[in-house]
């Protein structure tokens, strides 16, 4: 009896093990079907981003056919995707493209060849990442990574608080059909552009660079921001997640709240400012454009280098009009006088003007010498004014017959 027991135990626990197994496997394979599923949609939505992004850069004679199909793709993705999961997967696809993964990669080329990252940089070897410890490093690394995924997830929040909680519209407009590259999406980029350099300029200089002893946001900046002297591309995201929202993220939210631009506006201009911010930091002192993002990148290392003292702004203009510019440092006007000083501007301008007024002269003499009008031809002419002469009003006749005298005279 007590093997037959055992026998009928082990046999029902065999049977439970087996039912239990198959149902464990079952819902192992339906999660990864679906885990996989969510990733190809993932991956799908920036295909036609990043089309729509290139075609500036890499237009050719089908950059028609590429409008066609980015247009088509879009109104594909807009009517099957969420248009929250459109913005938010977008914006992260975007600064990981054109932010994390540009410094990421400039830092492992400045911890893999030191001495080359050195030659290039304007503050020389003193302005390495590696010149920090690795804990210190490692930690920079952790906190600009985790600010970029933060700031997506508060965006996410504040829309879904704008259209669930308060049952307004969104502050980003999802539609099927994009606006006109021009003028609709170049004056938004432009808009949007400008009122996010004025926020980001008065919200850095009046409440992070108040003073820390009746700002906790400011005492949080000095710290965190400003605990580093010199300046590296990723480092331009290390700052407390509350800093970093209020300087970087909420200008360029609020100013397209305002407005409320298209999502792909949005994508453009978050593209152009991960670019900013990606080059402006980077400490090199070669750069794409020797006039624009070379002295951006010098006024945002001496701000760094002078612990905060000037030059709260990117672009250099506010700092230029408010007086605000680090002492003894180049202002933008500087900047704009040594690139016409070293480009010779005004000797190119001045040989252009005498060049074109040389063809005018030429074309002036070349119509002055042309054949006179044939027998046939003045004859034709003749007959055709005599015929207006006879129609003209007599108040009129006086002033057309004089002036058509002269003409004739001019012909013969």
């Amino acid at each position: 009896m007590a093997l037959q027991a055992l026998r009928d135990d082990l046999v029902y626990y065999y049977g439970y093990s087996q039912g239990r197994g198959f149902s464990i496997s079952d819902l192992f394979s339906r999660t990864s079907n679906k885990i996989l599923s969510q990733v190809t949609s993932l991956m799908t939505l920036p295909l036609p981003l990043l089309s729509f992004l290139a075609v500036p850069f890499f237009g050719s004679s089908s950059t028609t056919i590429s409008l066609a199909f980015f247009l088509l793709t879009w109104v594909t993705l807009v009517s099957t995707h969420n248009p929250l999961y459109l913005e938010l997967v977008g914006t992260l696809t975007i600064k990981v493209i054109f932010f994390l993964l540009p410094s990421l990669a400039v830092l492992g080329f400045d911890s893999l060849i030191p001495s080359l990252s050195a030659s290039i940089k304007s503050r020389g070897a003193a302005q390495l990442p590696t010149q920090l410890s690795s804990r210190r490093l490692r930690n920079v690394i952790f906190v600009s990574v985790f600010n970029v995924a933060f700031s997506v997830v508060i965006q996410g929040l504040c829309d879904y608080v704008l259209t669930e909680v308060m049952n307004i519209r969104s502050a980003i407009r999802v539609s099927k059909i994009p606006p006109a590259p021009w003028p609709t999406m170049v004056k938004e980029v432009l808009y949007g552009l400008a009122c996010r350099g004025l926020l980001h300029y008065f919200i850095h200089r009046d409440i992070l660079h108040a003073s820390p002893r009746d700002s906790i946001l400011a005492r949080w900046h000095a710290d965190w921001a400003h605990g580093l002297r010199h300046t590296f591309s990723l480092a331009s995201a290390y700052d407390h997640p509350v800093c970093h929202l209020l300087t970087d993220c909420a200008p360029l939210y609020l100013s397209t709240l305002f407005f409320r631009f298209h999502v792909l506006t949005w994508y453009i201009l978050t593209a152009i400012i991960s670019l900013e911010q990606f080059f402006i930091y980077s400490g090199y002192s070669v750069l794409p454009s020797q006039i624009l993002l070379a002295g951006m990148a010098r006024r945002t290392d001496s701000h760094y280098a002078t612990g905060g003292k000037g030059n709260y702004g990117n672009w250099g203009v506010l700092d230029w009009i408010c007086g605000t510019g680090c002492p003894g440092d180049a202002d933008v006007v500087d900047d704009v006088q040594d690139e016409v000083d070293k480009r010779n501007v005004k000797q190119r301008a001045s040989k252009a003007i005498g060049d074109a007024g040389e063809r005018l002269r030429k074309s002036n003499d070349s119509v002055r010498h042309l054949n006179p009008p044939s027998r046939k031809i003045r004859k034709t002419i003749l007959i055709f004014c005599t015929g207006i002469k006879i129609f003209v009003p007599k108040s009129e006749k006086k002033q057309k017959t004089s002036s058509m005298s002269f003409s004739m005279i001019k012909l013969y």
